[in-house]
């Protein structure tokens, strides 16, 4: 097992009719910028228990928060932050919103206009800033798939520049999440597709990599990714059932709070390469990850086969004597799953060209000389390489 420093200060509050408990969890005397999306917390009720439970608090609200939140719409948050001499703020909706808003926490505190550059950088790669300063954030969480809920990290788009990067600040973990299943009801069924398979690979970046004698890591690993299969059917029932939805929940947040990552190897180049797909075509985040897996892997079984062996006995009931042909089924039975679950391994089934694709975004990482795979061996000519097959 390698070091590793865990460490993880959020305070959960998980269940039904959980959201009036946060009269109590924001001093009164704070001036909360509330922060939201499009407005689907308007339609399914969410908001109006907010306003409810804030009633003796001073309240200023941000509309406008997009899937895969862009640097643009966050720093018009900032303004009114700063304008508005904010001192707490409150997300409400899904990761997209909390990632917007753990921008602003940092970018509010800031004196520079370029923002962009202070926190995200040019690497393409996750940046740890160091922000003297953050606003405290709390969240009411309503979509399973980031388990931002239970991180420091955030991605945020330049819109201008078609950039899709990481950040993370051991500032910005919020000081509490609330998680009530029961918001998930209303979500439409593509967003809880794309909760599935971002928590699946969250869990996989982490996991199908090589061993370092992390035996525990690896059944927690295993144990979300199994539920997630057991359980997708009955997560994606009509109408939803409470404890399928409570255990999607909970596993989206163990996937990345931090638990399973601890002295473990970690990977992350299918992020990566799926943060460039949604940057230069605005594709679905779990869908860009659901084409980039099955081709990373073929392309880098051969430094992970001990672990897609060990994932496929554990997950999938795998246990054919060729490891060859046991590795391509493995990969088979994760596609078989994405689309199972309803999403497309190939870009093409996206309107995406994958030449196209390929040209652009290895072109981008030969730019800012960018290398990834845990052994940092998937340079930008084996990227071009990937997404040619997918």
């Amino acid at each position: 097992m390698q070091n590793f420093n865990y460490y993880n200060p959020v305070n959960v509050i998980f269940g039904k009719d959980t959201i009036k408990e946060i009269t109590n969890l924001i001093p009164l005397d704070s001036k909360i910028l509330m922060t939201y999306g499009g407005g689907s917390i308007k339609r399914n009720g969410v908001y109006d228990q907010v306003i409810k439970a804030l009633a003796n608090h001073n309240v200023v609200e941000f509309e406008g928060i997009e899937p895969n939140p862009t640097y643009e719409t966050c720093m018009k948050a900032v303004e009114v932050a700063k304008k508005e001499n904010i001192d707490f703020l409150l997300s409400v909706g899904g990761g997209s919103v909390l990632d917007g808003t753990k921008f602003i926490a940092a970018a509010a505190k800031l004196e520079t206009e370029n923002a962009w550059d202070t926190i995200m950088g040019v690497e393409g790669v996750a940046k740890f800033p160091v922000l003297k300063e953050t606003l405290p954030i709390g969240c009411i969480i309503t979509l399973p798939a980031t388990g931002s809920e239970m991180n420091c990290g955030s991605v945020i788009t330049k819109k201008a520049t078609a950039e899709k990067i990481p950040f993370m600040s051991a500032l910005n973990f919020p000081k509490f999440s609330i998680i009530d299943p029961e918001t998930t009801f209303s979500l439409p069924k593509k967003q809880v597709i794309n909760g599935i398979i971002d928590t699946y690979i969250h869990v996989i970046e982490q996991y199908v990599t090589y061993d370092v004698d992390t035996p525990l890591q690896d059944r927690q690993s295993e144990a979300i990714l199994r539920t997630l299969v057991e359980e997708a059917d009955k997560i994606l029932s009509d109408p939803p059932q409470y404890n399928a939805r409570a255990n999607f929940f909970w596993c989206a947040t163990q996937a990345l709070n931090g638990t399973i990552q601890s002295g473990v190897v970690q990977d992350w180049c299918v992020h990566m390469i799926g943060h460039e797909l949604t940057a230069f075509y605005g594709m679905d985040h779990g869908a860009s990850l659901a084409v980039v897996l099955p081709e990373m892997w073929r392309k880098m079984k051969s430094a992970k086969t001990q672990k897609l062996l060990q994932y496929g006995s554990r997950v999938f009931d795998v246990n054919e004597s060729d490891e060859e042909k046991a590795v391509e089924l493995i990969i088979a039975r994760t596609e078989e799953f994405f689309k199972h679950i309803g999403f497309s391994t190939k870009l093409k089934n996206y309107g995406i060209d994958a030449k196209e694709a390929a040209e652009k975004v290895s072109a981008r990482f030969a730019e800012r000389k960018t290398v990834l795979g845990e052994n940092m061996d998937v340079t930008p000519e084996v990227v071009k390489e990937i997404l040619l097959n997918c």
